[in-house]
């Protein structure tokens, strides 16, 4: 009964965050929070799906989408991923997954958004001054992942949060919370995260530190130390709500097939600075070893189609990974993504 209650919960919602008018597209919330790289996914498999990833989460990547997820991990699971940004901005995830027992998982993953050094300018010296900086943003998170019932998962992370620019940082911490059913119909599954729950950032450092002159309309004063203020900014805090069935399934879907499996996806996202998206995908599988996707993304600003594919190559008791997306930002061009992993 409690399963039966959960699936109607989650379906319900699904129905509604496709349906439901946003008050919020007749206004554009852009640049109302922090923490921008949070936004980027992760993982070539989850992007070439256009992040229609919520319901299904079944690899490292998981401690990203749906902390949830990783309670179906059977085995240890190492994942590494690396994004060729704009501007030759350099985005990196790291993933470790280790199952504690036949229910629970524990999860430490690693986010990292790098910058080339740049020179600074100022008003003075605006060809440069000889001094280089850059810029990098990390977001260190812990999970843990349980098997409630055999068709219920639940995730919980925590995560710290550091953005550095020059001399000036800021930091905070966060929470993800997440749960997947599985509903027993055609492997129809049902997930829900929601992430970035958290305190504000707010850039502080010695740069900040300037000397004024609290009487300007007198000459000769001495200058008295002072620090320039600056605001705190939210979290881009995120709700989605996902579906995955298997049309074509191995165990589980409408058709049964010995060596084959085609999963369709669907995601509804909703986030605090920007309007809520639908994306859609599609991931066909060949005896578990050979791997197509593609994904459609709709109502984004940028991110319209992506695709990829992927390989798993059992050797000896491991079977390693590897993935690669590519994904059509509009204007801004394609941006590309690769993928590696194993399980031990």
């Amino acid at each position: 009964m409690k399963c039966m209650k959960l699936k109607n919960i989650l379906l319900l919602a699904l129905v509604a965050s496709f349906i439901y008018p946003s008050e919020s597209l007749a206004v554009s919330k852009s640049g109302t929070a922090a923490a921008q790289f949070l936004k980027i996914g992760v993982g070539p498999r989850a992007v070439a799906l256009a992040g229609s990833f919520t319901a299904l989460a079944n690899d490292a990547t998981a401690l990203y989408w749906n902390p949830a997820g990783a309670a179906s991990i059977e085995k240890k699971m190492f994942l590494a991923s690396h994004t060729e940004w704009f501007a030759d901005i350099n985005h990196e995830y790291l993933g470790l997954v280790v199952p504690l027992s036949l229910s629970s998982t524990v999860g430490v993953s690693f986010i990292s958004l790098s910058s080339p050094e740049m020179e600074q300018t100022t008003v003075a010296e605006p060809e440069g001054t000889g001094i280089f900086f850059n810029v990098q943003d990390i977001c260190i998170g812990l999970t843990y992942s349980r098997r409630m019932t055999e068709r219920f998962s639940f995730g919980l992370s925590g995560k710290y949060i550091q953005q550095l620019i020059f001399n000036e940082s800021a930091r905070t911490m966060a929470v993800d919370i997440g749960g997947i059913l599985h509903t027993g119909f055609n492997g129809m599954r049902l997930g829900i995260a929601m992430t970035n729950f958290g305190g504000k950032l707010r850039m502080d450092g010695r740069d900040l530190i300037v000397s004024y002159d609290n009487s300007q309309q007198q000459t000769g004063n001495p200058l008295t130390p002072a620090k320039l203020q600056t605001q705190s900014w939210p979290l881009p805090t995120s709700f989605r709500i996902g579906l995955a069935m298997d049309v074509i399934g191995l165990k589980e879907g409408f058709l049964m097939r010995e060596s084959q499996r085609l999963t369709f996806l669907v995601d509804g996202y909703h986030i605090n600075d920007a309007a809520e998206t639908v994306s859609f995908g599609l991931e066909y599988g060949w005896n578990d070893n050979f791997f197509l996707r593609g994904g459609y993304r709709l109502n984004h600003d940028m991110e319209s189609f992506s695709a990829g594919t992927g390989v798993q190559i059992p050797l000896r008791q491991w079977m390693i990974q590897a993935d690669y997306a590519i994904s059509n930002m509009s204007d801004l061009g394609y941006v590309q993504r690769i993928g590696v992993g194993i399980a031990f």
